[in-house]
């Protein structure tokens, strides 16, 4: 949904907590930063046994293909 929605509605604002702030912030800055955060916690999970880091790479494997899919729906129109 959220690789959808990225490329669907990139401008759109998303009120952002920042500190004691409501920030607006355009959608693809947040669902950047948040699929960033998602790829580096994956790698940094490589070398521990006792976590997995299964969910990391479910996140950014279902962020891609929710790219994916959207994309080829879109030029299929």
């Amino acid at each position: 949904m959220l690789g959808a929605y990225i490329l669907l509605y990139p401008r759109n604002r998303v009120l952002t907590l920042i500190l004691i702030f409501l920030v607006p912030l355009p959608a693809f800055l947040i669902l950047g930063y948040w699929f960033l955060l998602q790829f580096i916690a994956g790698i940094s999970s490589f070398g521990a046994a006792t976590t997995g880091g299964v969910a990391w790479w479910a996140h950014v494997g279902g962020f891609l293909t929710g790219l994916f899919i959207t994309a080829i729906i879109r030029t299929k129109k």
